[in-house]
């Protein structure tokens, strides 16, 4: 299997230490510089960055930007900007427990695990897709009566599909390890 080098690349010792500094760096953006913008944003207009990127429709997005207005565009503008490092923080730091858990599983269940650690990568791909898509419909009114949003909502959802089933990976998995030890 092309993927068994997890069992000892990288190092328990740097893994945990990039695990750890993607985790700062994804509750630095969650919380420091996504949620007060995502607060004003849902409190003034009732619509946050999950309408938008689930709009699907150029009609839903059309009076999602009426709300807004050019001010909220342009802080989700920013947002959707800063968005591009928030991925690597998410995938560097569920990829990072998905290792270091399937290290520590046996047989088919960790090779299954080595898989798994790529699918946080593999939502990060779509989620640029994705904002690539959110950029045009900010940036330029005409691609709001396009497919960007379409897309943007398809691949949002297969983005938060990955990253759900990457979590449940993660969580069944620390149950069965916490199971095992029990016996």
């Amino acid at each position: 299997m092309v993927l068994e080098k997890l069992k000892d690349i990288p190092k328990n010792r740097s893994l945990v230490m990039i695990t750890f500094l993607a985790f700062i760096s994804y509750l630095f953006m969650t919380f420091v510089i996504f949620a007060p913008i995502e607060a004003e944003l849902m409190a003034r207009t009732g619509y946050g960055v999950m309408e938008f990127e689930l709009a699907w429709t150029s009609e839903n997005i059309n009076k999602i930007f009426k709300a807004w207005g050019q001010d909220g565009k342009n802080k989700q503008l920013y947002v959707t900007y800063v968005d591009f490092l928030y991925i690597p923080s998410y995938g560097f730091f569920m990829a990072g427990c998905i290792l270091l858990i399937s290290r520590k599983l046996e047989g088919k269940s960790q090779e299954i695990g080595f898989y798994m650690t790529l699918t946080p990568f593999i939502a990060g791909i779509f989620d640029v897709i994705e904002n690539i898509n959110l950029i045009l419909m900010l940036t330029d009114d005409r691609y709001v009566w396009s497919l960007s949003p379409f897309f943007a909502s398809l691949c949002a959802t297969i983005k938060f599909g990955l990253l759900i089933l990457a979590i449940l990976f993660f969580l069944i998995s620390l149950i069965i390890l916490s199971i095992q030890k029990i016996k």
